[in-house]
């Protein structure tokens, strides 16, 4: 490989976010009489929220949700989101992106979320390591993952080719995007879902955590570009 940049997914990845994402979804699942447990919940993450409203809404009642019930849902599902505090960082991520700089390499934030105050959020937990030119957030894509569009749309803001980039993903519908984009795919286990959900979407290499990412970096990367 001749690498020249890594993507980055977020939440999972440079911030602990999911499990009050996994809480909110379980909360106001329940509240529209349908089920959706913490664990599924990562086997969503990266799915627009009326994707996994209507999986869930036909898995359970029989039907999709309408256009004003899904508006309704993934509202009440932001605002429990929001009751909590901000996510922490992921314990290693800033250990790694110093690395990552070290070596020269782009950094590029893809993402399905669409805070408006993403930049200012990574600035101030990360600083000078983003800038808003590579980034891919909801505002920028049709298609969230699993389609690849995200995955490719970041190569063209990067201007590389996807054997010079690789990509860290926590989520299996991430590393679903990211190997559909043809992209060498780095899969971090920062939830609860078993190793093979991640391996299974086809997953190049798998690491337990950021932490351990950032500890092997350097062994990681003179192997794969030797």
């Amino acid at each position: 490989m001749k690498l020249k940049a890594v993507f980055f997914d977020m939440d999972g990845v440079l911030f602990n976010s999911m499990p009050y994402h996994a809480e909110a979804w379980h909360q106001v699942m329940k509240q529209y009489g349908m089920n959706l447990s913490r664990e599924e919940a990562y086997m969503h993450e990266g799915r627009t929220g009326a994707g996994t409203i209507n999986i869930v809404s036909l898995r359970d009642r029989g039907y999709e949700a309408t256009p004003a019930e899904i508006e309704e849902i993934y509202a009440e599902k932001s605002r429990l989101f929001n009751l909590n505090p901000p996510a922490e960082p992921m314990p290693g991520a800033l250990d790694l992106l110093q690395q990552v700089k070290a070596d020269g390499l782009m950094r590029v934030i893809v993402t399905g979320s669409g805070q408006r105050s993403l930049l200012d959020r990574l600035n101030h937990h990360f600083p000078d390591m983003f800038t808003r030119e590579l980034m891919v957030t909801a505002f920028d894509v049709k298609l969230g993952k699993p389609n690849p569009e995200p995955y490719l749309m970041a190569l063209q803001k990067a201007g590389v080719a996807p054997d010079e980039a690789i990509v860290i993903e926590n989520a299996p519908l991430g590393v679903r995007a990211s190997v559909a984009a043809g992209i060498f795919t780095v899969a971090v286990n920062t939830g609860p879902l078993p190793e093979s959900a991640l391996l299974d979407e086809g997953a190049n290499i798998l690491f337990p955590s950021m932490q351990a990412l950032a500890d092997e970096w350097r062994m990681f990367v003179d192997t794969l570009i030797r």
